[in-house]
């Protein structure tokens, strides 16, 4: 686990990033881009920023390539304001999280219509056996002794089946 340290410079890097991509950067490729989250080193030398794009692959390309143009810029910030020995080299990484989350939601839907399709196929159903099958209080057991008797084994004292 990182240090606290750490934690906290990778947030400040996060909205410095942010505020960078929304105020400063003005190149017509960034597309509608959002920072999730921000990885640094245990010793801040390299910091990953992990980001979405809202749009489809073309936009999500010219997207990187904005955010790679850009990258000196933004690093320039950075170093500027944490006032660090040494600023963190900058690389965006595309998030896979929301695709994640799209992957487990459509497994969740499937899961819900196979529930639903079993529940409609249970509707009229009827027990296969009794309707309860457990042993009450109020029953003897000479009624459920007469229940087992076709079941018993036929082996002799020695446990040899002598069916044979």
């Amino acid at each position: 686990m990182p240090s606290p340290r750490v934690l906290k410079l990778a947030d400040q890097i996060k909205v410095i990033t942010a505020e960078m991509l929304e105020r400063r950067v003005k190149d017509p490729r960034l597309g509608f881009v959002t920072v999730t989250d921000v990885r640094l080193t245990g010793d801040t030398r390299e910091a990953t920023v992990f980001y979405t794009v809202f749009g489809d692959d073309a936009e999500q390309a010219s997207t990187a390539a904005a955010l790679k143009s850009a990258t000196g810029i933004i690093r320039a910030q950075v170093g500027k304001q944490l006032g660090l020995r040494f600023t963190p080299m900058l690389s965006f990484v595309p998030d896979a999280v929301p695709e994640s989350a799209r992957h487990i939601e459509d497994a969740l839907a499937r899961a819900k219509a196979g529930d639903a399709e079993i529940a409609a196929r249970s509707a009229g159903a009827t027990y296969a056996g009794e309707a309860d099958p457990y042993r009450h209080d109020d029953e003897t057991d000479d009624e459920t002794d007469a229940d087992d008797e076709g079941d018993a084994d036929e082996t002799d004292a020695d446990g040899v089946d002598d069916r044979r």
